[in-house]
């Protein structure tokens, strides 16, 4: 296990691993202040010999002792001393090096993976270095240790739930069924909802505040529905629709639409909690409670509202159980304070207030005072009568609460927002006024081959819930020209037909790339860019390869194969856990093929999907996948490696699996409908024999029946081919491939292609197909 070069780095970095069986036991880590040779720093270490057998490997290469003083240890190399185990004896003769250090590399790989192995190596968690080999060792055993193998589509990624790693943020809102209530989460991303969805929005924009009517409190909630624009199609407290609470008032604003039930622009001071305004009585007339600073800095307000209550009534008690009228009076005041919290001005009366009553109930009041004119502000207030201290009195004031009207907005141009007003009464309980929740469809424009992009529709579609992604200012902002509209209608219209669906809310902080793949991952598809195009491409049964390679077009020394074997960790099954749209919560399918007994299923999480037929669907199919899809051909090839795209069907023709023959054509006879070949090929009796041959761009020709000719280099085909075969000098000839019924070539779906050898080869890996993967 070797630390990989990180150029995000800003200095270089050497370490010294004295023990290689535990390397955290000893190591150092050492941060260069300049570039210098590995000698160099050998000699600044005091260091001309190491005292056992040490490896040296610059940016994961070893480095032999004669270049260690010309190899330069730069920003962004990572320079590694390993210490290797020696030891002598054993039978009488020495033990293998070799097979000591890679006997121990295979412990350390099993004991560190990922952040472990970083921080075994010296990096502290939230470096560059730390992120780097997190993500590359981590990748590689966990590649290696994979209970499915998916050839084309990747795995799900873990559920959005228990997404918490680097600058994400977890859990989400949304699916942690422990935090479904309707939280302040002020300042925090603002959900992006596709497809249908029961959400409990957050107060993200702005949070709660109450006040006081005729002594009934009222709550204001501004509840944020996400962006965009949606089909609300229901609103319930708990299970019980809003519509049976009469003591609640909503509205619904769309992006661009005014608030007007409530002022949202609301700031409420935790400061003020109920403090006790004594009596004149009892203190220094001109004790104040206060001052307290009313709005932060960076904020202009405009009014302040004070809550007051009674919280003994006000009455005297008289000696026939009836109650005398008690009053109290008191003053509200305000001084301007600038950005340091200092006065900016002198004490401004806002209100003289005065409150009789004979009641022994609670008291709830609120006022609201304008400021003298838009800015920061505090407040303070003071009583201004004798309290009666006798105990058959209650005419006690409470100061409890203090709220800024703010300069804000009045709308937003993307969010959509559920303003709820309620009124405290029996019927509302604290836990079930902030369980307002709320199932509603996103809509999004579709677009058409004929009408172009519509109107904002509901829809629960994978591809225009992929479009709105890719083109949103939210989203990657690109434009028509770079999305195949055409070929995404056609996918669109695949998926609605299978009643594939996405119906996923990002409400935790992620990345377009990661949205597009969540999303894609759906329809059994996934994206990819090619020459800046936005490619989405779906696995799903072909019939006509792309592209053709065989002997002609295949570098000599190039063609490997690699059988991902089953062993007794592979998984027999899938269990895919996904949201039931019915009972909006977590739910398990089993997908497993008709032969297999289902003990060992992997576990995986279908994001975005809620129908259960479309989750077995997905779990089925990945089983399918898992079995049938274990073969891995990996070639090189020029320029011809740039016709296919990921996910294309390619006919791989190669002698060394025998599948089938190839070669090029030399010379044709359309008279005689003959075929003379590069190459000698057999006939098996009994057996029907086809040649296929690629045409001049690159592409898949066709097929045809070929029967034996004159000679072993020579075929008849019977049918007329469509085209002529080029047989010159002045560029590639025909390439043809043959065999018996469809063993002409190997059908695969190709995964990657990368460049090599400086752009003038293209690297192909792919995935040898097998019909019975299509399950559904």
């Amino acid at each position: 296990m070797q630390l990989q070069t990180n150029e995000g780095l800003q200095t270089g970095i050497v370490v010294r691993v004295h023990n290689f069986i535990e390397p955290s036991q000893g190591r150092e880590v050492f941060c260069l202040d300049r570039p210098v040779t590995i000698r160099q720093w050998l000699d600044n270490q005091g260091i001309s010999e190491f005292p056992v057998p040490t490896v040296c490997i610059h940016n994961d290469q070893p480095v032999l002792r004669d270049a260690w003083a010309t190899t330069v240890i730069k920003p962004g190399d990572i320079c590694q001393f390993w210490a290797l185990p020696h030891g002598g004896g054993g039978g009488g003769g020495g033990s293998n090096p070799l097979q000591i250090v890679l006997t121990v590399a295979i412990m350390v790989a099993a004991v560190y993976t990922g952040g472990l192995a970083a921080g075994a190596l010296g990096f502290a968690q939230g470096t560059a270095g730390y992120m780097a080999v997190s993500a590359a060792v981590g990748l590689a055993v966990t590649a290696a240790g994979t209970a499915l193998v998916n050839a084309i589509i990747p795995p799900p990624k873990p559920s959005v739930a228990s997404y918490s790693s680097g600058s994400y943020q977890a859990p989400s809102p949304t699916y942690s069924l422990q935090g479904q209530a309707n939280s302040a989460r002020l300042g925090s991303v603002i959900p992006a909802q596709y497809g249908r969805h029961k959400r409990f929005p957050d107060m993200i924009i702005s949070t709660a505040w109450s006040e006081y009517v005729e002594n009934d409190q009222y709550i204001h909630m501004p509840l944020c529905l996400g962006l965009g624009r949606y089909d609300v199609e229901k609103i319930k407290i708990a299970d019980t629709d809003i519509s049976n609470f009469d003591e609640i008032t909503h509205e619904i604003v769309e992006p661009g639409e005014n608030i007007t039930l409530f002022d949202i622009n609301v700031i409420t001071r935790d400061e003020v909690s109920g403090q006790e305004l004594p009596g004149t009585n009892e203190v220094e007339s001109e004790a104040w409670c206060g001052p307290f600073v009313l709005n932060p800095v960076d904020s202009v307000a405009n009014q302040v509202g004070i809550d007051v209550v009674f919280d003994r009534g006000l009455y005297f008690a008289n000696d026939n159980g009836s109650f005398a009228s008690r009053t109290v009076t008191w003053d509200v005041q305000c001084r301007a304070i600038n950005e340091d919290d200092e006065p900016d001005g002198d004490w401004v009366v806002l209100g003289q207030e005065t409150k009789t009553a004979a009641t022994n109930d609670v008291l709830r009041i609120s006022y609201k005072y304008a400021l003298p004119s838009p800015g920061r502000y505090e407040v303070r207030l003071r009583r201004t009568n004798a309290k009666d201290l006798s105990s058959r009195a209650g005419n006690s004031i409470l100061w409890a609460g203090l709220k800024a009207f703010v300069d804000g907005p009045d709308h937003f141009d993307d969010v959509s927002l559920l303003m709820v007003r309620m009124k405290a009464t029996n019927n509302l309980s604290q836990r079930t006024s902030r369980q307002i929740n709320v199932i509603q469809t996103r809509k999004l424009p579709v677009w058409s081959p004929t009408t172009g992009w519509s109107d904002e529709q509901p829809t629960r579609s994978i591809v225009w819930a992929m479009c709105d992604i890719a083109r949103a200012d939210y989203g990657a902002q690109l434009p028509d020209s770079r999305l195949i509209l055409e070929k995404l209608a056609a996918l669109d219209a695949q998926l609605e037909a299978r009643g594939d669906h996405f119906d996923g809310v990002f409400d935790s902080k992620t990345t377009v790339w990661d949205a597009l793949t969540r999303t894609a991952r759906c329809g059994r598809a996934v994206p990819f860019l090619q020459g800046g195009i936005l490619q989405i491409v779906r696995d799903t049964p072909q019939n006509l390869p792309v592209a053709m390679f065989g002997p002609r077009n295949i570098i000599k020394g190039s063609f490997s194969l690699k059988y991902v074997m089953p062993s007794d960790d592979t998984a027999d099954a899938v269990k895919a856990e996904f949201f039931n749209e019915r009972t909006w919560k977590p739910a398990t399918v089993i997908g497993k093929l008709p032969d297999s007994t289902g003990d060992k299923p992997a576990t995986v999480s279908l994001f975005g999907i809620t129908g259960r037929a479309h989750a077995l669907r997905e779990a089925e199919a990945m089983a399918a996948d898992n079995r049938y899809r274990r073969v891995i051909v990996t070639f090189r090839t020029e320029l011809d490696g740039m016709i296919p795209s990921r996910g294309d069907l390619l006919a791989v023709t190669h002698n060394m699996p025998r599948w089938g023959q190839g070669g090029e054509i030399e010379e044709w006879d359309p008279v005689t409908g003959t075929l003379t070949l590069s190459e000698p090929v057999t006939f098996e009796d009994g057996l029907t024999h086809y040649i296929a041959l690629r045409d001049r761009d690159g592409s898949f020709a066709g097929s045809w029946q070929a029967l034996p000719g004159p000679n072993p280099k020579q075929i008849v085909v019977s049918d007329d081919l469509g085209f002529t075969p080029y047989t010159g000098s002045e560029m590639e000839r025909t390439y043809f491939s043959f065999g018996p019924g469809d063993t002409w070539a190997k059908f695969c779906l190709m995964r990657t292609a990368r460049p090599r050898n400086g752009g003038s080869q293209i690297e192909i890996t792919a995935v040898v197909d097998d019909v019975r993967a299509h399950v559904n």
